[in-house]
């Protein structure tokens, strides 16, 4: 076939090649059908007629069946205009062999890696049953194997993250022995004459609340170091019975003048002696139902039925963290400074990279508790919590009084106004649900104090800048260096805490940059930088 154009392309003259002379012309009308679009149209035919080629040389290439042409282009494009993609022939006892329940006692001890795995079947040549039974046990071998990877990894962690390090023992010993035998390591924090600062609301109030001395000389040394006016911050360390006289030793030894430091044990509150606290008896009905609701971590981690993700969650509620008093205190704020009209809540597990005194100039618009949201922002693995990633929406009781896609918030700096606070009903409500949580045998809620906190503070959280205060330094590695460094305040929330040997090596220096490691307590404690 002969295929002419007019140079006008107004006439195109087909010319059969056949013995006579047909001669088919074809006018294009200017006006009813442009000779563009002919032109086009066969330019269209022409890359249809070599894709049909293409196909039909490509199945023959493959080995497959004869068919012609328009049969291949049909076999191949029909299915997908049809919204259906072309299935290979898979024998169909591969599928029955993978989808039979596995019983253990019957497993066959087949290949163990791929390579073995593929070794044996070019030696062997076995029929698609046998493919697939090897196929199988070697799969099934290969998971449970980074199952109980995966489990000894996350038992691991919890053993190193809830185990006091040997330093930090040997620390808190020296500083505790240096309080009995130094009068140095027992003066009065602060000096009588700076005494009327502890109730001065002109001054910029910080809380810290720990039971780690090498932690807290972190937020004290960074927060001072960092502040414009020194001179104006005031922070109140408190701690538990244990720790008082170490803690005392090192902030006597280790003054961070100008600023204004007070060491305070929880039973030198007068509101902490008289009579029932709430928050102690919620914590030792909350020891006893752990105890016989968790059964250690023993028997976790011999469950063989429950996925690496439900044993890790279920360790990680075992740690003391979540059970300690240090951590349920802050909601017991107006009672202990019922003096002051606003406070800056620290944790022990945070670094101060800039000035905070311009908290004090936030507008909280009324409410009570300033925080970062957690719902929102660049890194989607930390910045994505909602009260479904923290409370049990399957319980009624949970499912009924909330949303769960409403956004989260972080403790860690949390900027509290106690005047507007002692207008609310907030810690009573959450006494409440602590209540609850144990009555239910923690099915309300597994961790923390932050779950309860997060529905005790409802209606009354102002949200501010994620600048005051990065999170997830403690449990993702995720973060660039720059952005971190660009942060006001960082926290190394999860498990890898900066003191530890699990912490993440590139992150550390930003912690352990606040140590003086010529101190002759670290020295003869061998803490180190690295």
């Amino acid at each position: 076939m002969q295929l002419h154009i007019s140079p006008s392309l107004r006439h195109i003259t087909v010319l059969p090649a056949k013995g006579f002379r047909e001669l088919c012309k074809v006018k294009i009308g200017s006006r009813r059908l442009s000779y563009r679009m002919v032109f086009y149209s066969l330019l269209f035919i022409t890359f249809l007629l070599r894709f049909v080629f293409v196909l039909t040389a490509v199945d023959a290439i493959d080995g497959e069946n004869k068919c012609s042409s328009i049969g291949c282009l049909g076999k191949r494009l029909g299915p997908r205009i049809l919204g259906r993609r072309y299935q290979p022939n898979v024998p169909e006892v591969i599928y029955q062999v993978l989808e039979e329940d596995t019983n253990p006692n019957e497993e066959e001890i087949g290949p163990q890696t791929l390579q073995e795995f593929v070794a044996e079947m070019k030696s062997e040549l076995p029929d698609a049953k046998t493919f697939a039974i090897k196929l199988k046990a070697m799969v099934t071998f290969l998971e449970e194997r980074t199952r109980t990877a995966k489990i000894q990894e996350y038992l691991y962690r919890h053993v190193a993250s809830s185990s006091i390090p040997k330093q930090l023992h040997c620390l808190t010993l020296r500083l505790a022995n240096e309080h009995s035998t130094n009068a140095n390591a027992r003066l009065q924090l602060p000096s009588a004459e700076l005494v009327p600062a502890l109730v001065d609301n002109s001054f910029f109030h910080f809380v810290l609340a720990s039971d780690n001395v090498l932690a807290a000389s972190v937020v004290a040394s960074s927060l001072v170091q960092n502040s414009l006016r020194p001179e104006k911050v005031v922070l109140h360390v408190i701690t538990d019975r244990k720790t008082y006289a170490p803690m005392q030793a090192w902030f006597s030894l280790h003054p961070l003048v100008p600023a204004i430091i007070e060491v305070k044990a929880l039973h030198q509150f007068d509101w902490f002696a008289k009579g029932k606290v709430p928050v102690l008896e919620a914590m030792e009905k909350d020891q006893k139902v752990r105890a016989q609701f968790r059964g250690g971590s023993s028997a976790i981690v011999a469950n063989n039925t429950e996925k690496p993700k439900v044993i890790a969650a279920k360790l990680q509620a075992l740690s003391p963290k979540y059970n300690s008093l240090m951590n349920h205190i802050r909601i017991n704020l107006p009672e202990m400074f019922p003096s002051l009209n606003k406070v800056v809540f620290l944790d022990d597990d945070i670094v101060i990279q800039t000035d905070l005194a311009p908290l004090w100039d936030i507008d909280m618009n009324g409410k009570v508790n300033g925080a970062v949201e957690t719902c929102r922002g660049e890194d989607k693995y930390v910045m994505s919590k909602r009260l479904k990633s923290y409370l049990n929406f399957s319980h009624p009781l949970i499912a009924s009084n909330f949303d769960p896609n409403e956004c989260a918030w972080a403790y860690g700096m949390n900027i509290f106004d106690l005047e507007q606070w002692r207008n609310t009903n907030i810690s009573q409500t959450y006494y409440y649900w602590i209540e609850e949580n144990l009555k239910s045998d923690l099915s309300l809620w597994q961790l923390g104090t932050l779950p309860p906190g997060l529905i005790a503070f409802r209606g009354h959280v102002h949200t501010i800048n994620p600048f005051w205060h990065m999170l997830g330094l403690g449990y993702q590695d995720n973060t660039t260096i720059g952005d971190v460094e660009a942060a006001g305040v960082i926290h190394f929330n999860g498990r890898a805490k900066p003191w530890l040997d699990i912490a993440f090596p590139q992150l550390r220096p930003l912690w352990t940059k606040y140590l003086n490691f010529s101190d002759r307590f670290i020295k003869s404690c061998h803490i180190r930088a690295s």
